[in-house]
């Protein structure tokens, strides 16, 4: 196509592009365009997170190096804060308020040991999820991949903490005469079922924390409050009994998670922790709640995945 100008010189204009007119939604059907980010459907979001299960195990364990990698004990405060924690409750509850109700000792000191240990998994795999996303933008905007990965890892490396501190358990079980039996063996579904139950809600803080920062700040007063909710320094049956608390309570406190699993790991590690201390159904509230937070947790950070990482 030509125009004559003013000057009599004659200009070529260019031919109409059979593009034109066209949406952007139509021009990227037309050259097979996707969006950058988008969100996989929920199948193909697990092949792809399990395709990263190297990632995510290497980025746990470097996580896991790093995080005392300033102190001169380094890795020992693996270990060492859980036990301070474990003192400074023994001091406070065990000795100074009664919270070790009729328990001696030998009973008393692996049943505090145990349930800070237990709950310090799970506390620390919710605060960690908080910032999983937050706190890992520039990873987030650099790379693709499933952003589930980052608060399994957190997960994942909490649960390696957890069992570099089981041995100083083990060593405190046996040194108030409490031997490995095969009681030990439920360790193992207990754990599973926790890492289950602590991966989920880790993602649904996760993407909670991705738009609200300020939860990172909030989230160790709610996890102090279900501390003391979840019989950690003290027996939740006894205290209820003692200033007669109704029995709905008893079987609310009792049905919390972090008591669930508290309560199964000293019913496999102490002798005389008899099942009449469990809640009924104790298993498949165990079962129930690690489906619930996993499944459920999942699910809702897959929901977000685009979101991630803007703005």
């Amino acid at each position: 196509m030509s125009e004559t100008t003013h000057d009599s010189a004659v200009v070529m204009s260019a031919p109409p592009s059979p593009d034109d007119g066209l949406t952007p939604a139509e021009l990227a059907r037309k050259y097979g365009l996707e969006v950058s980010g988008a969100r996989v459907g929920l199948g193909e979001y697990v092949r792809q997170l399990w395709g990263r299960r190297h990632f995510i195990l290497a980025f746990s364990q470097a996580k896991l190096t790093a995080q005392y990698s300033q102190a001169k004990l380094g890795q020992l405060w693996q270990v060492a804060t859980p036990l301070l924690n474990a003192l400074v409750y023994f001091l406070i509850f065990g000795m100074l308020m009664g919270g070790r109700g009729g328990m001696e000792n030998d009973e008393y000191i692996p049943f505090l040991v145990t349930g800070v240990f237990v709950f310090t998994f799970t506390q620390s795999s919710v605060l960690a999820g908080v910032r999983a996303i937050s706190g890992n933008l520039g990873l987030v905007r650099a790379l693709h991949f499933p952003r589930a990965a980052l608060p399994v890892s957190f997960s994942l490396q909490q649960l390696q903490q957890l069992l570099f501190s089981m041995i100083v358990l083990v060593m405190v079980l046996v040194g108030f005469g409490h031997y490995p039996d095969l009681a030990w063996l439920l360790i193992i579904p207990t754990l599973a079922l926790q890492f289950v139950f602590n991966t989920g809600l880790s993602m649904v803080m996760a993407r909670l924390g991705s738009k609200t920062p300020d939860l990172a700040q909030l989230m160790p007063f709610i996890t102090r409050t279900w501390l003391y909710a979840s019989g950690v320094m003290y027996s939740i049956r006894e205290m209820l009994a003692r200033h007669d608390a109704p029995a709905w309570l008893d079987d609310v406190l009792l049905a919390n998670p972090a008591s669930v699993y508290i309560d199964l790991m000293r019913f496999a590690l102490m002798d005389d922790y008899s099942s009449a201390n469990l809640p009924s159904h104790v298993w498949m509230l165990a079962l129930g709640w690690a489906l619930l937070a996993g499944i459920g947790g999942f699910i809702y950070f897959w929901k977000a995945e685009e979101e991630y990482g803007r703005g």
